[in-house]
């Protein structure tokens, strides 16, 4: 495979890349930082010289190291103890997807792995083992105390809720989302730092103010966006409602962050739609 039809592929398995990502640490966002990261090592790798028979396997294998170093870099992972009965019904495939991010974090890593790659992604126990660096037997095991820790989690309360919004974030990204609905991109560009970073994710980035332009011009071309005050995982965001589709639920966020009044980074995950589709957010206005 040359090097531009194993960065197609790449290009293709990324959703499902970070669906394993996500889970495993329990964030849509980060689980875009830690995709991204293995992505990284794989290009690397690519380009020392590595022959991959099983392109995918090797990417989940590459991935669910790198969500384990995050872990484990976070010490993030709590494992609750659960009761003795092991043996419960297992949910059916729709429940276990939507199921919380914090609800698979409580299961342990080869559980959560298993569990993930199984009933969300559908692979086999040999290509959990794989992935895993465990025997079948482990994987097997796993993913069956996994599924039946799952679904006694999944009818306990949560006990973790989303943390809330200082009044000064909430009055900075209002401010900002303002300022987007009435089209004043031009009082926006004034409060940039002059080191600004703009990350269009999956697609490009740019640092510096005069990078940014095109960035809003673009915007103030297109109509049928719609943006609204809200959060994400517990961080303010903007959200982009297309105009033209279901307003139900937003087509992407916008994260932006401040530094000595300025704002300094926005990060907007137009080109990402798939972190949308397992992120939580919340509308504030």
């Amino acid at each position: 495979m040359n090097m531009d039809a194993f960065e197609e592929r790449l290009k293709a398995l990324r959703p499902r890349l970070h669906r394993y990502c996500a889970r495993m640490i329990g964030s849509a966002i980060h689980g875009e930082d830690v995709l991204q990261d293995a992505l990284v090592k794989a290009l690397h790798a690519r380009h020392q010289g590595a022959e991959v028979d099983n392109l995918e396997g090797w990417l989940f294998r590459i991935a669910h190291n790198t969500s384990l170093d995050f872990l484990r870099s976070r010490s993030r992972n709590a494992v609750v103890p659960l009761t003795e009965d092991i043996e419960a019904a297992t949910m059916p495939q729709t429940e276990v997807v939507a199921v919380s991010f914090r609800t698979f974090l409580r299961l342990p890593e080869l559980q959560r792995c298993a569990v993930i790659l199984k009933d969300v992604l559908g692979h086999s126990v040999e290509e959990i083992a794989a992935i895993a660096d465990c025997s079948p037997a482990a994987a097997k095991s796993a993913l069956q105390r996994g599924r039946a820790a799952l679904q006694q989690l999944s009818r306990a309360p949560e006990d973790a809720r989303l943390p809330l919004i200082s009044d000064a974030d909430r009055r900075k990204i209002a401010a900002y989302v303002d300022l987007f609905c009435s089209g004043d991109f031009d009082t926006i560009r004034a409060m940039l730092a002059d080191d600004v970073k703009l990350d269009l994710v999956n697609r490009l980035q740019w640092q510096g103010r005069e990078k940014t332009t095109p960035y809003f011009t673009r915007y103030a071309e297109v109509s049928k966006w719609r943006f609204a005050l809200g959060a994400v995982e517990g961080l303010p965001a903007m959200l982009v409602f297309d105009g033209d589709g279901p307003m139900d639920g937003p087509a992407h966020f916008v994260l932006v962050e401040w530094s000595d009044g300025r704002i300094a980074a926005i990060r907007d995950f137009l080109f990402a739609p798939y972190v949308q589709e397992a992120a939580d957010w919340v509308r504030l206005g």
